[in-house]
């Protein structure tokens, strides 16, 4: 597929999907130290015109990653529903951008149809979507949650208190916590992103934020989001854990692991109803950006 364009008289060329989809980018300063940014505004806005004519088809044939080379790949890929992805593949992403944006799509529609999406079709339309356009089509899906707390409803903001130290020292968090608390910051989580991940070090940090949350009946949950292996010890060995929190890359090799090496697992277990903290499932999340060296897996669930 030629990806050309000719704006104010001047002619942009793109050599390949992935180099389109970095140039229609906001400018960020990832992209640029890849050397995959737009040099200017308008070969930005060029980008952006060439890729709203590229077929969904032609996005799913050249994902990020090969899929014989990478499971993340695998794993979207082989998940795809094909009869509803036959419905779409010949939609242009500005096509879909119009679709996501009009009065008459509804949220058990998105839903059905995320079903055939891939991360790359995903990826692309967003690109050609304002703060506003962003906003307005993630209104239409309510996704709600409950742990300790209901949050994701309709007319609610919910955030989370985020008291990171540079030594892990249990009392300069406690400090952070309550002054987090003090600007009502913290109903959708504790969190802590530790400096250290050894057990000894973040089952302190949970037992401290759970002895907070406690003594003073505060309707959250806390996570200390180290490693998910970090964070399963705990579980098991009776630490009050909220949340398990794991973020993955959008490849293999960008969670650090290479095609030699074992898969992690995670199965959700019988056992854990009783060491749960609150006395309701525990919930495990899998957000898809850069983390720790655990390979993707496909679920968002309870753990009972």
């Amino acid at each position: 597929m030629l990806l050309r364009t000719k704006l104010h008289g001047k002619t942009y060329e793109f050599a390949d999907i992935r180099t389109l989809m970095g140039k229609a980018n906001e400018e960020k300063s990832g992209d640029r130290l890849a050397g995959v940014a737009a040099e200017s505004a308008a070969e930005r806005a060029a980008a952006r015109v060439v890729l709203a004519e590229v077929p969904l088809h032609v996005l799913r044939a050249n994902p990020a990653a090969a899929y014989d080379q990478d499971e993340v790949t695998r794993i979207i890929d082989d998940a795809v529903n094909e009869a509803i992805y036959a419905e779409i593949k010949d939609w242009t992403v500005g096509a879909f951008r119009e679709w996501m944006l009009a009065d008459t799509t509804t949220a058990e529609q998105i839903r059905r149809i995320s079903n055939a999406l891939t991360a790359e079709m995903i990826a692309a339309v967003t690109k050609l979507m304002s703060n506003l356009d962003l906003i307005y089509s993630a209104s239409k899906i309510r996704v709600t949650a409950h742990c300790n707390n209901s949050f994701g409803l309709a007319g609610t903001l919910a955030s989370r208190n985020q008291p990171n130290h540079p030594t892990d020292s249990p009392e300069g968090i406690r400090a952070e916590i309550y002054e987090g608390l003090s600007y009502g910051s913290g109903d959708s989580v504790i969190g802590i992103n530790p400096v250290d991940d050894s057990y000894s070090s973040v089952a302190r940090l949970l037992e401290m934020t759970h002895e907070i949350i406690q003594t003073w009946a505060i309707p959250t949950q806390n996570c200390v989001l180290s490693h998910v292996t970090t964070q399963m010890k705990c579980m098991e060995a009776g630490v009050p854990v909220g949340l398990v929190f794991q973020s993955l890359a959008g490849s293999q090799l960008g969670n650090g692991r290479l095609a030699s090496q074992p898969a992690c697992s995670m199965k959700p277990t019988p056992w854990r109803a009783s060491i749960a903290f609150p006395p309701v499932p525990t919930i495990c999340i899998l957000r898809p950006v850069k983390g720790p060296n655990c390979p993707p897996m496909p679920i968002m669930a309870g753990i009972r």
